[in-house]
């Protein structure tokens, strides 16, 4: 099962240094029956898209609550057992949690199939949009505006092998 781990490039880098996705029991987003449900797509690439946007907006709340963090949203595309993500049965339907499952262990970085990282060019939206977050959850609509001016910037594809240079211990 693929599952998307969202991340700060800080957490990139712990990541890197450690070999691991977290230390278990962590939250990611796949594909779930409810995610399939509320999108109303079989398309599984528009569905993998929609879990990895799911990821990226979690990545940006990641962002938020740490204001050293680099304004750049990062998700890990990893592959784990079936089985070792599951969906919380109980928040299924709930808008805030679709796509949302728990990883009951810690994973291998060495698992993971890409990253996928905002460009230098979406940092200014993406520092608003951690700022905005607080009052968009709470109705304000031009705060969600804002929020939505970083879902505006396509997160960039990298494979794994890039990942010492994207958290700056690369050659």
């Amino acid at each position: 099962m693929r599952v998307y781990v969202p991340l700060t490039l800080s957490g990139l880098a712990e990541a890197y240094k450690t070999g691991e996705l977290g230390s278990g029991p962590f939250v990611a987003y796949a594909v779930t029956p409810a995610l399939r449900e509320w999108y109303l797509s079989d398309d599984i690439e528009e569905l993998e898209y929609s879990a990895l946007s799911r990821a990226a907006l979690a990545s940006l709340r990641l962002i938020a609550l740490d204001p050293a963090a680099p304004r750049r949203r990062v998700v890990v595309a990893v592959d784990v057992p079936d089985g070792a993500a599951v969906a919380d049965p109980d928040r299924g339907l709930d808008p805030a949690s679709l796509g949302e499952v728990r990883v009951g262990g810690a994973v291998a970085l060495a698992k993971a199939a890409a990253v996928h990282v905002d460009s230098g060019e979406a940092e200014a939206d993406v520092s608003a949009a951690a700022d905005a977050l607080g009052a968009a959850d709470r109705g304000d609509d031009d705060a969600q505006f804002v929020v939505d001016g970083a879902e505006d910037h396509e997160l960039l594809w990298f494979a794994t092998q890039e990942i010492p240079n994207l958290v700056g211990l690369g050659d």
